[in-house]
């Protein structure tokens, strides 16, 4: 096994596991090098609600960690205006840390409920 075939392996394993739905949307976690991504997803209707990336950050943080929680808030932001209040968590293939761990604090801190 590669490590594609692996990262592939971990992510469906998380992803039969998180339904996300209109009254309770997944919070999908993608990151790359450079940037990181956040969507809410309703996996019911196959539709993204919300998508956002550190493109759309106005301020300039520093740190990939801060940018990441800024992301969050601003995710958070955006949801709580199309009234959604709760969300389930998938980080993908990638470990609870670091920049996704601060993606899901800048969530909580935006009054995001997990």
């Amino acid at each position: 096994m590669n490590k594609i075939q692996g990262k592939i392996k971990r992510q469906t394993r998380t992803r039969s596991k998180i339904k996300g739905t209109g009254i309770r949307p997944r919070l999908s976690v993608f990151k790359s090098n450079r940037f990181i991504y956040a969507q809410l997803i309703n996996d019911t209707a196959g539709k993204t609600i919300i998508g956002v990336s550190e493109k759309h950050l106005k301020e300039a943080v520093n740190g990939k960690i801060a940018r990441a929680k800024a992301l969050g808030i601003l995710l958070a932001k955006k949801a709580i205006d199309k009234k959604i209040k709760k969300v389930v968590f998938d980080k993908g293939s990638y470990a609870y840390h670091g920049r996704v761990s601060g993606v899901a604090a800048g969530a909580r801190e935006g009054g995001l409920e997990f």
